[in-house]
């Protein structure tokens, strides 16, 4: 058998050791992604290893010594891998079965020029929802949304804003997106108790949004709007699909499965069966052609330069570059946490966190500053869990609620910043930078910010002891009898 590390001793590093390599990996992203700019994230991190390895060497370190830290970290992952592949293969089943078509087409259909903003922005919600991904909704729904904005005479940085805060809003609750699972993986937490913990914060930050988008709505909506947009739109999945309710089943299934408690990966993979069911009964697909759609995505050609790139999507491979991130952060996240270094980084921070508002100020402020620094919200993701967690156990605190923390501090601030890459896609795809729309993004700036305020007060704080329910500092928290809160997955 493998330990953890090898029988040698080795040194700990010193917070300026531990300065250095991090501040390597940040050149190496730097580098890649905002000077060369062609250069992939993957490279980035790969050139970030290199450099980490050759400063481990001070401390003691052989290649050799790195992979058996590198093989745990991916073997404690391994679980959670898995579920890139089954988010491809839901995405193209649903879409194949006409799920997420009938989604959009229902969606478009309450639309008008007053409820423009708020109506989008719940669509874009929705949509996330169930497709899984931001991205995915920012470069589909997203497109036609600005095209529709324009149609009403809405200034595109406020139609910006209600995409991005509808697109970050579903991702972060879908239980079939990378955001909760790979957070919940990183810090060791329950997919289903950290989707019910981020449920405490989210809900008042989207009320509050979407106030304010009626708001605004009622501001700039006109009755002479074109919105031929809509009607092509609506009118080609319509001649596309078979839009009957019954094509939503596999969706109802799903968040059955999840309000039961049942396995995720398990719901998964019925959620797929289902919508390649639905696809081969109600879309007249072929059983061969429904299978291959999981590994290659589902396509259509309807004619429509809006429709097509909302439907050609989804599939094992499409998840490809998402695993390779994850795989190599994992990979040298498991190196920074388990050789020390983002251990000596915030030794004397974690001290100096007496309360539940401190630590959790603390950890979203690391989580913003992990995914600026790095360009990458995954990057920031996977650190974060694996830093923290300790503290979390030793505090009495659920694991749940830092990956709740996690995903609100680099999932809901990443789109705003132009030089990472979700920043660097939405600036490409809606034609506006994340600081010129950021002000509208008001989801992105309530989540965290509300996260903060509540644990302050007290409140959406996860305990592992429900004794310590209200208890604001952590010198007061009761760690005796606690209830078993490992993973469960």
């Amino acid at each position: 058998m493998t330990s953890d590390k090898p029988a040698q001793k080795f040194q700990k590093p010193s917070a300026k050791l531990a300065a250095l390599a991090l501040l390597s990996v940040v050149f190496s992203l730097v580098f890649c992604l905002m000077i060369l700019k062609t250069v992939s994230i993957q490279v980035g991190l790969l050139l970030g290893m290199v450099f980490v390895t050759l400063i481990s060497r001070r401390l003691g370190y052989r290649f050799n010594d790195l992979m058996v830290l590198i093989q745990k970290s991916i073997g404690e992952s391994t679980f959670g891998l898995w579920f890139f592949i089954a988010i491809g293969a839901i995405i193209a089943a649903w879409m194949a079965a006409g799920t997420v078509p009938a989604i959009i087409y229902y969606g478009l259909g309450v639309i008008s020029p007053t409820v423009f903003l708020p109506a989008g922005f719940v669509l874009c919600a929705i949509t996330a929802l169930s497709t899984g991904t931001s991205w995915g909704t920012v470069g589909t729904v997203g497109i036609a949304l600005v095209g529709i904005g324009q149609g009403l005479g809405i200034p595109l940085p406020i139609t910006a804003g209600m995409i991005i805060s509808g697109a970050v809003t579903g991702d972060k609750m879908s239980p079939v997106s990378d955001t909760p699972n790979l957070t919940a993986m990183s810090a060791g937490a329950d997919l289903y108790e950290t989707i019910k913990a981020m449920i405490q914060t989210i809900t008042p930050a989207f009320f509050i949004t979407l106030a304010l988008f009626i708001y605004l709505g009622i501001q700039y909506g006109s009755a002479d709007a074109n919105l031929s947009v809509i009607d092509e739109t609506r009118s080609v999945l319509a001649e596309s699909f078979n839009l009957h309710p019954i094509v939503m089943l596999p969706m109802v299934i799903l968040l059955t499965l999840n309000v039961m408690k049942f396995p995720s990966l398990p719901s998964m993979t019925i959620a797929v069966i289902a919508g390649l069911i639905v696809a081969v009964v109600f879309q007249d697909a072929s059983i061969a052609v429904a299978l291959e759609y999981l590994n290659s995505g589902f396509k259509i050609e309807t004619g429509s330069s809006y429709v097509d790139p909302i439907l050609n999507r989804g599939g094992i491979q499409s998840m490809m570059w998402t695993f390779s991130v994850a795989f190599m952060a994992l990979s040298l996240g498991g190196v920074l946490s388990k050789v020390g270094y983002m251990e000596a980084l915030i030794l004397g921070l974690v001290d100096k966190a007496k309360t539940v508002g401190s630590l959790t100020l603390l950890v979203m402020s690391s989580s913003i500053a992990s995914t600026a620094a790095f360009g990458e919200a995954y990057l920031s993701f996977i650190l974060n869990g694996e830093l923290f967690k300790k503290q979390f156990d030793k505090v009495g605190l659920n694991r749940a609620m830092l990956a709740r923390i996690v995903s609100e501090g680099g999932l809901m601030m990443a789109p705003l910043m132009p030089w990472t890459t979700f920043g660097a896609f939405t600036a490409a795809t809606l034609g506006i930078s994340g600081f010129e729309f950021a002000p509208y993004a008001f989801m992105s700036f309530l989540s965290p910010l509300i996260s903060v305020l509540m644990t302050y007060l007290g409140l959406a704080v996860v305990w592992n002891n429900n004794k310590n329910k209200g208890v604001k500092k952590l010198v007061d928290v009761d760690v005796s009898n606690e209830p078993n809160f490992i993973n469960q997955r």
